[in-house]
C-alpha cells in the first residue's frame, strides 16, 4: 500500500444558478399589480437576490405604488378587512386605488358591513353560521 492519497472520483456538485421569477410571480410576491409596474419590471426575469434588494430598499415607483394604488384584489380585500370572496359577492371590481378604497371605507356600505362582521371575531355571531355553514352543535 501506499501512502499517496487517491483521486477523488466522485461527481463534483454542479453551481448553483441563480433562480429567476417571472413577473408575475414577483410582482404577486411584491403584492403588486403587474399592470401598473414600470414596462422594464413587466418584461425581464427577476431573481430572487433582486426580488430581497427590491423588499429590502424599494425604488421610488414601488414605493408610490404601494402608497397610491391601484392595487391588486388580495391588497384590496386586506385593506377593507374582508375577504377575496367578500370583495366578489360585494361587486367590487378587481384592482383599486388608495383612494378609491378610502371612499368605500367612509361610505361603508351595507355588504361591507355584514362581510366584516363575518371575518370580525368576536363580533357577536356564533361559529358556523355565515352563508353556506353548518350550525356548530353546542356540546355541554
Amino acid at each position: 500500500m501506499t501512502d499517496t492519497p487517491r483521486e477523488d472520483r466522485r461527481q463534483k456538485p454542479k453551481p448553483k444558478k441563480e433562480q429567476l421569477l417571472s413577473p408575475a410571480t414577483a410582482a404577486k410576491k411584491l403584492e403588486l399589480y403587474l399592470p401598473a409596474t414600470p414596462r422594464e419590471f413587466q418584461q425581464t426575469p427577476i431573481s430572487r437576490t433582486a426580488l430581497a434588494e427590491l423588499q429590502a430598499n424599494p425604488p421610488e415607483w414601488l414605493v408610490t405604488l404601494r402608497r397610491e394604488g391601484p392595487h391588486p384584489r388580495s391588497v384590496v380585500a386586506a385593506r377593507l378587512g374582508v375577504s377575496n370572496s367578500a370583495l366578489a359577492r360585494g361587486g367590487v371590481s378587481d384592482v383599486m386605488t388608495t383612494a378609491e378604497i378610502a371612499a368605500l371605507l367612509a361610505e361603508m356600505p351595507e355588504w361591507l358591513v355584514v362581510e366584516r362582521e363575518k371575518r370580525a371575531p368576536g363580533s357577536g355571531r356564533k361559529p358556523g353560521t355565515a352563508v353556506g355553514e353548518r350550525p356548530v352543535a353546542d356540546h355541554r
